[in-house]
């Protein structure tokens, strides 16, 4: 999980927040405290503010409900998800494959706006029931008498019907442009015309929103958009991810389709050089690292793998003991690492990649270290099938 802290598991499924979910934590909560204030003018900055921070927290719990239905869907349909991941634009689920058929994929994608609508929708009722309706007084007067339960409803429930509406805009990778391409992918019975062509209308609609934050960057009010350098900057900032998911998108389903079928085997390398167990720090440093390019090797006994020795590990001891102490001193052990077979699928070895960012692979059969699988070697498969080097370990969004 680079660049995210693990929260847990649900489903059986890895949630994470990226990073970048503590910049929008950030502004959200900024933002929702000044919101808060202006409908109520009587209550306390502290009190605001600690609202504001609830309704952000829920607020991603919603999103996380989102994307928990977009991969239990995926689930019954036999599509794994490893991870769904928080982030600076929302949530995203880490799909395993493509869905198996234009339905599954209508399914998939179609159940996430609705589980945001329908949140929205019961959220906003009940917010309205709780509205005092004072006769004579205006909607602003009767939303000031709300208390901090109302008024965490009445803005929770709206917000979540404006996510489910944003995702059904017929951009892919958006949940709308994945109902598009499951439409074109029956039409067509081509999964790669309808990708295609639903990625191209992604990038177009990334693209316009681009255009349309400059324009509110210099004063024009886009309708349902508004106005203002911050709200263009934004929007303009959606937009272009927006456009590069759409392109990330489609090459991950080239790579999906290079891969299909490929097995560890056949791309890994069956030679090279491994260090015994019983070798000092000081060997491995002088006999190993210094006279190969390599940053990392297996470390063997009897030719069963016992663990893996990289550069940034002889770091970790002082350079008076590297004569004296063994590599195992060093090392990580086989328990901690990601082990292959040569029988698995490339396509679940370049996951492997991407989740626990490392750079190669043991490859087994059972205790035996039968060659060593590198990133390397996948991504000049997929430029010889290609023509290019994808970017490896992208995500699917959902």
């Amino acid at each position: 999980m680079r660049g995210a802290l693990r929260l847990g598991r649900l489903f059986g499924i890895d949630i994470a927040v990226d990073w970048s979910w503590g910049l929008i934590f950030v502004l959200m909560s900024w933002n929702l405290t000044e919101v808060f204030l202006r409908w109520h003018p009587t209550w306390s900055l502290g009190g605001s503010f600690v609202l504001a921070v609830i309704a952000t927290l829920l607020f991603f719990g919603s999103v996380l409900a989102h994307e928990l239905a977009h991969s239990l869907v995926a689930g019954t349909f036999g599509v794994g998800v490893h991870e769904i991941r928080l982030f600076l634009f929302g949530g995203v689920a880490s799909l395993d494959r493509e869905p198996p058929s234009a339905s599954a994929e209508l399914w998939t994608a179609i159940v996430g706006p609705l589980v945001s609508l329908g949140i929205g929708i019961v959220l906003t009722v009940v917010a309205a029931l709780m509205l005092p309706g004072v006769v004579g007084a205006s909607p602003w007067e009767n939303i000031a008498r709300l208390g901090p339960v109302g008024t965490l409803l009445f803005w929770l429930g709206p917000i979540n019907i404006l996510v489910g509406v944003f995702n059904l805009i017929p951009g892919f990778p958006l949940d709308g442009g994945r109902i598009l391409r499951a439409a074109l992918w029956r039409l067509t019975g081509d999964l790669h015309k309808a990708t295609l062509t639903s990625s191209i209308i992604g990038r177009g609609i990334g693209w316009m929103f681009i255009v349309m934050g400059i324009a509110m960057v210099f004063g024009a009010r886009i309708p349902f958009f508004g106005q203002g350098p911050v709200s263009g900057i934004w929007l303009a900032f959606i937009g272009w991810f927006l456009s590069s998911a759409a392109q990330q998108s489609y090459g991950a389903l080239l790579v999906q389709d290079v891969l299909q079928g490929v097995r560890i085997g056949t791309l890994m390398r069956r030679s090279g050089p491994a260090v015994p167990a019983a070798t000092t720090v000081s060997s491995v440093v002088n006999e190993w690292f210094m006279r190969s390019s390599e940053r990392s090797f297996p470390v063997v006994d009897d030719g069963r793998l016992v663990g893996l020795v990289c550069i940034g590990d002889v770091s970790r001891l002082p350079q008076d003991a590297w004569d004296r102490a063994p590599v195992s001193a060093i090392m990580t052990p086989r328990e901690r690492l990601v082990v292959a077979a040569p029988d698995d699928e490339a396509l679940s070895a370049l996951r492997k990649f991407a989740e626990r960012d490392v750079e190669q692979l043991p490859v087994l059969e059972g205790d035996l270290l039968v060659g060593m699988l590198t990133r390397s070697a996948i991504a000049r498969w997929l430029e010889l099938h290609l023509g290019a080097s994808p970017r490896l370990g992208a995500p699917h969004p959902a």
